[in-house]
C-alpha cells in the first residue's frame, strides 16, 4: 500500500466515525425537537434549523484536529477550497428534519485535486452508513453495494430531483419525457440519499437539474463504486455553484441523457 493509499484509508475511516457522531447528534436534536426548534429559510422551501450549524461545527472540528492542513466547505458555514477539502452538508434533507419526517443524512466528501476520493452518508434513523473509497468498491454498514440489473427502463423507477434554483418549466418538462418513457418517477427529500439508494439498487436513477457540490458528492461516488454510471458532476464550477446530475445503473444512461436533455 503506497503512502497515498494509507493516506485516503485514513481519511476513509475518519470519515465514518465523524458521521456517525455526528448522526448521534443529528438524531438527538430530531428526538428533541418540538415547539421551541428554530426555523429559516434561505429561499423557497430551502430551510435552515440551528442543529444545521451545530453539526456543521462538529464536523468541521473534528477534521481540523485530525487533518489540520485540509481544506473545509460547508453547507452552511462555507469554507476554501484547496487541493485537498473536504465538503460537507450537515443535514441533507433539512425539510424532512424539520417537520419530523425520518428521511435525512449527514454527507461527507473527500476530494483531492477536483476528484472524490471517499464520500460517506450516514442515516441516523436508520443506522445506515454508506461509505466508498475510490477503487475499494461502496458498502452499506460492511456489506457490498451493487446497483441494480434493470435494463428497461419502463421497469425502472427514477427519482427526480427538484432545485428552486431551475424554472418549474424544466423539472416539469424533464418529468414528461420520462414518463412518456414508461419510468416509474418519484421524488423525495434528500438527494443524496436518493443518489445513495440508487448504489444499493432500492432505485434505479437519480436525476435532477441542479443540485449542490454538498449534496451530490459523496454520493456518487457511491454509485460509481457499485458498478452504476454518473454524468460529469464534479467540474470546477460546481464545487461552488452546484451542477445537474444523472446516476443510474449503465442501461439506462442513454434514455436518462435524452430525457434530460444532455
Amino acid at each position: 500500500m503506497t503512502d497515498v493509499d494509507v493516506q485516503l484509508t485514513h481519511r476513509y475511516l475518519a470519515a465514518c466515525a465523524i458521521a456517525r457522531e455526528a448522526g448521534r447528534l443529528i438524531r438527538l436534536r430530531f428526538e428533541q425537537r418540538g415547539d421551541a426548534l428554530t426555523l429559516k429559510f434561505k429561499g423557497p422551501q430551502d430551510y435552515l434549523t440551528e442543529t444545521d450549524a451545530e453539526v456543521e461545527r462538529l464536523i468541521a472540528a473534528r477534521l481540523a484536529e485530525s487533518f489540520p492542513d485540509d481544506d473545509f466547505f460547508g453547507e452552511e458555514g462555507g469554507g476554501s477550497f484547496g487541493r485537498d477539502v473536504w465538503i460537507v452538508d450537515p443535514i441533507d434533507g433539512t425539510a424532512d428534519f424539520a417537520r419530523g419526517v425520518p428521511y435525512f443524512c449527514v454527507s461527507i466528501a473527500f476530494v483531492r485535486d477536483g476528484r472524490t476520493e471517499v464520500g460517506v452518508l450516514y442515516d441516523p434513523m436508520h443506522d445506515e452508513l454508506f461509505a466508498a473509497q475510490r477503487g475499494g468498491g461502496a458498502t452499506l454498514n460492511g456489506a457490498s453495494l451493487k446497483v441494480s440489473p434493470i435494463t428497461d427502463i419502463r421497469e425502472a423507477v427514477v427519482e427526480l430531483g427538484w432545485s428552486s434554483r431551475v424554472p418549474f418549466e424544466g423539472y416539469a418538462a424533464v418529468h414528461a419525457r420520462l414518463h412518456a418513457l414508461g419510468a416509474g418517477v418519484k421524488r423525495r427529500g434528500s438527494g443524496a440519499l436518493g443518489i445513495a439508494n440508487v448504489a444499493m439498487g432500492r432505485q434505479d436513477a437519480y436525476c435532477e437539474l441542479h443540485i449542490n457540490a454538498w449534496d451530490a458528492a459523496a454520493a456518487v461516488l457511491l454509485v460509481e463504486e457499485a458498478g452504476g454510471w454518473a454524468s460529469d458532476f464534479l467540474t470546477p464550477e460546481c464545487l461552488q455553484h452546484g451542477n445537474r446530475v444523472i446516476v443510474c445503473t449503465p442501461a439506462l444512461r442513454e434514455q436518462l441523457e435524452r430525457a434530460m436533455d444532455l
